[in-house]
C-alpha cells in the first residue's frame, strides 16, 4: 500500500509553520496513542503514521528533501530505530506536563520503541556538491570524499578495552534515568549524568577511541544524482553520517547541490534557453541548421524571412521533471548576425543588392516610417 502524503496525514497545508505542525500532531497523538486505545491496532498504526510524518515535517532538512523528492528522497523509507530523534527531542515541548509527569507517552516510547529514552545517535553531516547543467539534466553518479566518525575497529564500537566489558551504572541502577524532585513535591525523570542514559558504564576504556567507540576516517562515498535536480536541491543518504556513541545508529548525510552555469544554455524551470546565431542570408532565404541541445545536436528549419530574436520551441529537449512529469522544452532564440570585415567582392555584391532591393523586402522599416509620417 502506497504511503499517504505527510501533510495529509498531519492535516496541515504545505506552507504550514512548525507551531501549526506541532499543534496538529499533538491532537492526533493524544487521540490515537495505544494507551488510550488498548488493543486497537488501527489506532496504533495511525499514531505511528502521524509520528513518522511529524518527524519528517518538523525537521527542516528532511522536510526540504521530502518537498523536492517525496517519499523516494528519504533514502529507503522511515526507520524507527534511527529516525525517531526529532520526536524524542520535541516531546516535552509538545506534550508539556504529560511528558514530564511520567505519563503514558513516556511508557510508550520506552516499551514500544526499544527501552530507554536516551538517544545518542550520530550527527547528520552536510556536504556541498557541484554538478554541470548537463549532469543535472541527465543524472549522474559522483564520488565524495568525506571525513566522518566510524565504529572503532579495536573495540568494535563498544568503547571498552579488549577483554573487558561494561557494568550496570550504580547511579541509575541500569535504568538510564534518575528521579529528581522539584520544590519538594513534584518529581520528574532526567537522563542519568553518569552513564548518559545508556544504563551502563565502561570500567576500562578502549585506548584507540578513548571509550567513545568511534574514530574519524576518510571515506569515498558514491552518490547518485537524479535527473532534474536544481540549484539548492538537497539529497539525503540515510545512515551515511557519523556513527552514534557506543554502537548507536548513524546520522544521515545531506548533499547540497549547486548547478554550474553553462556557456550555451540557460535554465528556466524545466525549460532550456539557447541563443543561436545565423547569417542574414540564412535568415532571409531560410535554411536548415544544426542546434546544440543538452543531449546532442538536432536539425531545425529556419523559415525564410526569420527576424532576429524569434524564438523556436524544440519539444522535450529540456530538463526532465524531478517528480516524473515529463521533460521541459528547449527554446531557441535566433540572433541574426550582421557581417563585419567585408572583403572587396562581398562589399560589391552587397552594393548591388542595395540597388535592386525594394521597400517590400523590408516591411518593418516601411511600417516604422509610415507611423512617423502620422505623428
Amino acid at each position: 500500500m502506497a504511503k499517504r502524503d505527510y501533510y495529509e496525514v498531519v492535516g496541515v497545508p504545505k506552507n504550514a509553520g512548525l507551531d501549526e505542525i506541532k499543534k496538529a500532531y499533538r491532537k492526533l497523538a493524544l487521540k490515537y496513542h495505544p494507551d488510550r486505545n488498548p488493543g486497537d491496532k488501527e489506532a496504533e498504526e495511525k499514531f505511528k503514521e502521524a509520528t513518522e510524518a511529524y518527524e519528517v515535517l518538523s525537521d527542516s532538512k528532511k522536510r526540504a528533501t521530502y518537498d523536492q523528492f517525496g517519499h523516494s528522497g528519504l533514502g529507503g523509507g522511515f526507520d524507527w530505530t534511527q529516525d525517531f530523534s526529532r520526536v524524542r527531542t520535541d516531546f516535552g515541548d509538545i506534550f508539556g506536563d504529560l511528558f514530564r509527569g511520567g505519563s503514558f507517552f513516556s511508557n510508550f516510547f520506552e516499551e514500544g520503541f526499544g527501552g530507554r529514552t536516551s538517544y545518542q545517535g550520530g550527527s547528520d553531516l552536510q556536504v556541498n556538491l557541484s554538478v554541470t547543467l548537463r549532469e543535472a539534466a541527465a543524472g549522474t553518479e559522483k564520488y565524495i570524499n568525506l571525513t566522518r566518525l566510524e565504529k572503532c575497529p579495536v573495540c568494535n564500537g563498544t568503547g571498552a578495552k579488549k577483554g573487558t566489558g561494561k557494568k550496570t551504572c550504580p547511579q541509575c541502577q541500569g535504568r538510564g534515568q534518575v528521579s529528581q524532585s522539584l520544590l519538594g513535591f513534584v518529581s520528574f525523570a532526567s537522563t542519568c549524568p553518569r552513564c548518559k542514559g545508556s544504563g551502563e558504564i565502561i570500567t576500562s576504556p578502549c585506548r584507540n577511541c578513548r571509550g567513545t567507540g568511534r574514530v574519524r576516517k576518510i571515506h569515498k562515498i558514491a552518490a547518485k544524482i537524479p535527473a532534474g535536480v536544481t540549484q539548492g536541491s538537497t539529497l539525503r543518504l540515510q545512515g551515511r553520517g557519523d556513527v552514534g556513541l557506543r554502537g548507536e545508529s548513524s546520522g544521515d548525510l545531506y548533499i547540497l547541490i549547486a548547478v554550474q552555469e553553462d556557456e550555451l544554455f540557460r535554465r528556466e524551470g524545466d525549460d532550456i534557453i539557447c541563443e543561436v546565431p545565423i547569417t542574414f542570408v540564412q535568415a532571409a532565404l531560410g535554411a536548415e541548421i544544426e542546434v546544440p541541445t543538452l543531449f546532442g545536436k538536432v536539425e531545425m528549419k529556419i523559415p525564410p524571412g526569420t527576424q532576429s530574436g524569434r524564438v523556436f520551441r524544440l519539444r522535450s529537449q529540456g530538463i526532465p521533471n524531478l517528480h516524473g512529469y515529463g521533460k521541459g522544452d528547449q527554446l531557441v532564440r535566433i540572433l541574426v548576425e550582421t557581417p563585419t570585415n567585408l572583403g572587396k567582392e562581398e562589399r560589391k555584391l552587397l552594393e548591388q543588392f542595395k540597388e535592386i532591393s525594394s521597400v517590400r523586402a523590408h516591411p518593418l522599416i516601411q511600417k516604422f516610417w509610415e507611423r512617423f509620417k502620422h505623428r
